[in-house]
């Protein structure tokens, strides 16, 4: 599965409650990487593994539960602005990650311990082990992508993405790999601009998912023509994209043959199926772990009823 954070992470929850998580494994973004107060701190990583792992906020989405904030009561103190909140607990989760780095071990091998800390069975893999980092444009000025998306609460407009560092970058161990072997891959309920976007920018990665095409499916995160979290419909429409169903579908229409959608969204199945997907409706708005886990079976099972060569 290529993931992002938060919808990929409940997904990806769903997913485990029905089929076996040895048989999962989860490509995540790392482009959403930052280094902080000298740690490396990797969000969709750390997201999608405190999630599954049940312990997540619930309430935010991230971090972890029960979190305190005295780290950051300091930092404050000094006068530090601080914009960028690191829990307590959480902030042991970069120390080790930043230590191993250091000691040479490459962003694979310490996600790898980190899911093991957490005793989850399934894979957890970032796309690259190479720094590759969002920046965005806002008002003539290009920025990170969490300036943005924290510091400014992603309320300003953006203009333009880029991914820097892509160019230089190469999957991660074992990423081409799993995308070639997979029975079944799917696009994770994430940003497809900032989420998605930059896993297939990797060079390799998008020519290998367009290969097993017929095995693809995308979920969309895009819901009645919003984003149940985050800014993924302004930034569709900022950037000249249709922020609807349809929209998502003619971003991923070279990528996958099957394109999961709310059921609020029905209508919009025709000019779906005419960009050249087979639309599955269906609930996607994964408010419980039932609904979760029906949706994974839905999406899992999208493969079969594509019509699409």
């Amino acid at each position: 599965m290529l993931a992002g954070g938060v919808g990929a992470a409940r997904f990806l929850r769903g997913l485990l409650g029905v089929i076996d998580p040895r048989s999962v494994t989860a490509i995540v973004n790392t482009a959403d990487d930052i280094e902080l107060y000298g740690l490396h701190v990797s969000p969709d990583l750390d997201t999608v593994t405190y999630t599954l792992a049940g312990a997540v906020d619930g309430a935010r989405g991230w971090g972890l539960v029960d979190e305190t904030w005295s780290a950051m009561g300091m930092l404050q103190r000094y006068g530090d602005d601080a914009w960028f909140n690191l829990g307590d607990q959480d902030l042991g989760t970069h120390l080790y990650r930043t230590k191993r780095l250091a000691q040479g071990a490459t962003l694979s091998e310490v996600t790898a311990e980190i899911v093991a800390g957490w005793d989850l069975e399934l894979e957890v893999l970032p796309m690259t082990d190479h720094l590759v980092q969002t920046r965005v444009v806002v008002d003539g000025s290009e920025i990170g992508f969490q300036d943005y998306f924290v510091k400014h609460q992603h309320n300003v407009a953006v203009s333009d993405i880029r991914f820097d560092g892509i160019e230089s970058a190469s999957a991660a161990p074992g990423v081409l790999e799993r995308i070639g072997e997979a029975d079944v891959i799917v696009i994770a309920p994430s940003n497809p601009l900032v989420s998605i976007g930059p896993i297939l920018a990797v060079p390799a990665i998008r020519s290998a998912v367009e290969k097993r095409r017929r095995d693809v499916v995308a979920i969309s995160p895009i819901v009645g023509g919003a984003a149940l979290k985050g800014p993924a419909d302004r930034m569709m429409t900022e950037l000249d994209h249709d922020s609807s169903a349809a929209g998502v579908a003619t971003l991923y229409t070279s990528l996958g043959s099957a394109l999961v959608v709310d059921r609020v969204d029905a209508r919009h199945a025709a000019a779906i199926r005419a960009i050249g997907m087979e639309p599955v409706i269906t609930d996607t708005v994964m408010d419980t772990i039932e609904i979760a886990e029906a949706l994974a079976l839905s999406t899992l099972h999208a493969v079969d009823r594509r019509t699409t060569p």
